[in-house]
């Protein structure tokens, strides 16, 4: 009687004691699984960071490519710069070194005040006042003139690489005669007369022109007696040549497309 008690008790205790046993290991499942869920949201967390940390360095990467090309860019547009003054200095000095060239070999003619010298609308001009060449009204030159002309022409004509415009210019007082209708027939009239001359003189008839501005371009005040004495000139411009000067490939190849 007592051992079928006793084994009634265990009977009664055992279930007991395995479902305690259950519940506790249940709890550590669930303990775990908590931990296991906080570690992968940590997990998660810690990705998203680093994926973030990733688009910021990949931006920056990117934006250091660009400053990279921005700086290449701009490195050869100095480049570019550097090359295009030094081409404008080397082509003011080969100017300068011209103006200074041509006024030595004028010299003897600026000292006597026959003629002048100067830069103007950036060319070089030779200056002859109309009253050393010409009577009032007429084309026909002065023999001072004439001599004058003659001196010029010769020196010009030891430098056929260059060309040659001679510009005729009058005062502000009109002109109404027959042979002169009005300023521009008398100004190019004595353009054309020292272009001849001048091409007897030996300068080449393809290296020189002939144009009438008449009172449309003054240099001094026509209100003067001596402003008027100032407009009233035979202009001899050395046309420069563009070819040599900074640009001209790219103005020549736009040129072309045109």
């Amino acid at each position: 009687m007592f051992r079928f008690k006793n084994v009634w008790l265990a009977a009664l205790f055992i279930p007991a004691l395995v479902n305690c046993v259950s519940a506790s290991k249940y709890q550590d499942l669930e303990n775990d699984h908590a931990k296991t869920r906080l570690n992968l949201d940590e997990a998660e967390n810690k990705i998203g960071e680093l994926e973030t940390l990733i688009a910021e360095l990949e931006r920056k990467l990117g934006d250091a490519s660009a400053n990279r090309k921005n700086m290449s860019q701009s490195i050869q547009q100095m480049k570019d710069a550097l090359k295009e003054a030094s081409d404008r200095k080397r082509e003011i000095e080969k100017r300068l070194s011209e103006f200074r060239k041509l006024v030595q070999r004028f010299k003897s003619l600026t000292d006597t005040g026959e003629l002048s010298i100067m830069i103007r609308d950036g060319r070089m001009v030779v200056v002859l006042p109309s009253d050393v060449l010409f009577s009032s009204g007429s084309s026909k030159l002065s023999a001072k003139g004439t001599a004058t002309i003659q001196k010029v022409g010769q020196l010009f004509s030891t430098t056929p690489d260059k060309q040659f415009q001679v510009e005729g210019h009058t005062d502000n007082v009109p002109i109404r005669s027959a042979q002169f209708p009005s300023n521009w027939e008398l100004a190019s009239s004595r353009a054309l007369r020292v272009l001849k001359l001048m091409i007897e003189s030996g300068v080449p008839t393809k290296n020189i022109s002939a144009a009438s501005f008449a009172d449309t371009k003054p240099v001094a005040n026509n209100d003067t007696a001596q402003g008027k004495g100032l407009n009233r000139r035979i202009d001899i411009v050395i046309i420069p040549d563009l070819s040599l000067l900074p640009g001209y490939e790219e103005l020549n190849r736009y040129s072309e497309q045109k």
